[in-house]
């Protein structure tokens, strides 16, 4: 008797223990300005992959699986974790009548500059420092578009004690009603090359940023609303529900897991017995 179908369980419940993480994660950023909810995803991996296709021989009974691939019980499944994805879905606006709040509605990312160098973000929630730039809730300055060679100081959005600041759909700024450059909104081909770093930022992917579909380009795709905020795209009753169907998985894996750690202490103490 084989009990190597333990295997399979344990992977299914680390499996299922990842999405629930996953989940929660989603359900305690429901009101995070511009999050975006993540999902886990899982493929099939069968251990035949791993074997060499000389293995295979000619059926000499009539056809059916065992005539192409001897099994002899040494061929397994398991649930393989793919990675964790980001559902860039958009979502929806609230209007704060905060002149320095910017919705996104559309592609694109607001471009910051940070420590670790330039990011992205979503959360428009912006404010304005003792310097007089506009910046991020965590103090980093927002950018306005750039030429390779520009200073990253001058690309600064100096509003300073200015008494007004309008800025249009497509970006264009006015700085007490005079034109002042435009905001950065960047994306790119390929979405899954943003990768999230925490503080609603997103840094590029390496294996990603290199290809053609990760080159960042200026995003024209998008409306921006001054006076408002983008939401969270996490839909709380249809993640609580996905946590009622995960937490159900994994509390079948882990039956499925005590029954085969049952049949293998009788293996190992009963059956011994009968020799």
């Amino acid at each position: 008797m084989s009990i190597k179908g333990i295997y399979t369980a344990v992977s299914g419940a680390v499996a299922q223990s990842e999405k629930l993480d996953t989940i929660a994660n989603n359900i305690a950023n429901v009101d995070t300005p511009a999050f975006k909810k993540d999902q886990q995803v899982f493929r099939e991996y069968l251990t035949a992959h791993q074997k060499d296709p000389d293995v295979i021989q000619a059926p000499r009974v009539p056809t059916s699986i065992e005539s192409f691939y001897p099994l002899n019980g040494a061929d397994q499944s398991y649930v393989d974790t793919v990675g964790t994805f980001t559902s860039f879905q958009q979502g929806s606006l609230r209007v704060t009548d905060n002149p320095f709040d910017l919705a996104l509605d559309g592609e694109g990312f607001f471009e910051v500059l940070t420590p670790n160098g330039p990011r992205f973000t979503r959360n428009g929630s912006f404010t304005v420092n003792n310097q007089g730039d506009l910046v991020t809730k965590q103090g980093f300055p927002v950018l306005q578009p750039g030429t390779p060679g520009t200073a990253m100081q001058d690309r600064f959005i100096k509003v300073g004690e200015a008494k007004s600041f309008t800025i249009g759909n497509d970006g264009d700024m006015l700085v007490d009603d005079q034109p002042y450059g435009k905001i950065s909104v960047m994306t790119a081909a390929d979405k899954n090359v943003f990768q999230k770093e925490g503080n609603s930022l997103y840094k590029l992917r390496e294996n990603i940023a290199a290809t053609p579909k990760g080159a960042i380009i200026p995003a024209s795709n998008f409306k921006l609303h001054q006076g408002a905020i983008e939401k969270s795209n996490v839909n709380l009753v249809n993640e609580m529900t996905d946590m009622i169907k995960t937490s159900r998985v994994f509390e079948t894996t882990q039956k499925a897991i005590q029954a085969y750690d049952q049949m293998n202490g009788r293996l190992v103490n009963d059956v011994t017995r009968l020799k």
